[in-house]
């Protein structure tokens, strides 16, 4: 929904309003505003609507992505996953203060290069990868140092942007195959 367009509606409203004044009838004046106040209420519907099979595709989405979860992770698929995203499998529990930096760097990485071709459960398996990292880093976050920290906390929200622009775009494209 385009917010600015309405103010953008209500401000010329406004003017045309303002300018006309004095150089036009009450009935004219009238006219003018029915006018407006028409378009305006267009642009309502128009945003209303747009807003509605959103809403309904992100139903869709959730309700799948609910399901899909329900399902346990193949350990094999986790491993291999890891595998992908961080160079070695089972390598999170030994990360270290001084390997989590690079761990997450090489996640992000790999996420950005992979992201086009991934399916919905490959996006599971990644986030699942990206917890494990998250438990590490619970259990050796007092010994990290405060930069490290920082990168750390960087990344972190670059994995959860790439996911969340993922999610935004499969809502979008539900959204648009339901009926008018």
């Amino acid at each position: 929904m385009r917010f600015p367009s309405i103010l953008a509606a209500n401000s010329l409203l406004a003017l045309s309003l303002l300018l006309t004044a004095c150089d036009s009838t009450p009935r004219e004046r009238q006219a003018a505003v029915r006018k407006e106040v028409k378009e305006l209420d267009t642009l309502a519907r128009t945003g209303t609507r747009k807003l509605a099979r959103l809403g309904k595709g992100a139903a869709q989405y959730r309700a799948a992505a609910r399901a899909r979860r329900a399902a346990p992770l193949d350990p094999q698929q986790e491993r291999k996953m890891e595998k992908a995203l961080l160079g070695t499998a089972d390598r999170i529990p030994g990360l270290t203060p001084g390997t989590i930096a690079e761990a997450y760097a090489q996640l992000v990485r790999e996420t950005r290069t992979r992201r086009p071709t991934w399916t919905e459960r490959d996006w599971d398996y990644a986030r699942n990868v990206y917890q494990r990292l998250n438990a590490q880093l619970k259990t050796i976050r007092l010994d990290l140092p405060a930069r490290d920290e920082l990168r750390i906390r960087t990344r972190q929200a670059e994995f959860v942007a790439l996911q969340a622009g993922h999610t935004a775009k499969e809502i979008n494209a539900n959204a648009r195959q339901l009926p008018q």
